[in-house]
């Protein structure tokens, strides 16, 4: 059954979950992002924000938590391949960090856009 294709398939959604459970369960700035994702989406509620409102947010809220998921991968495997401090590795950190960066201003012009005028 699992050599199926459908069971392929299966069995990559449930690593992936698995991964999903791990981000959340051991790492903070997953879980920080979690909250305020929850947070968001309670205001979403609150206000009544639009269906179109609804899709940019929740973007901005799977493209938070997919490059930090990405992020925390980066650096896991930059631990392992080079445990002690190297150059080369504090620059593919500061990089993948960047990418969050970029993704978590993204987001707060999404809310800032959405949430202003209803405030």
């Amino acid at each position: 059954m699992w050599n199926t294709f459908l069971g392929k398939r299966l069995k990559g959604c449930a690593f992936a979950l698995k991964g999903a459970w791990l981000l959340l369960s051991t790492e903070a700035s997953i879980q920080v992002q979690f909250v305020i994702a929850i947070l968001v989406t309670i205001a979403g509620f609150y206000f009544n924000i639009s269906a179109t409102e609804w899709m940019f947010q929740i973007f901005a809220i799977g493209l938070i938590m997919s490059i930090e998921g990405l992020n925390t991968a980066a650096e896991e495997i930059a631990d392992f391949v080079h445990p002690d401090f190297h150059n080369k590795i504090g620059f593919i950190k500061d990089i993948a960090a960047g990418a969050v960066f970029f993704a978590a201003v993204t987001a707060v012009i999404i809310g800032c856009i959405i949430y202003i005028p209803k405030l």
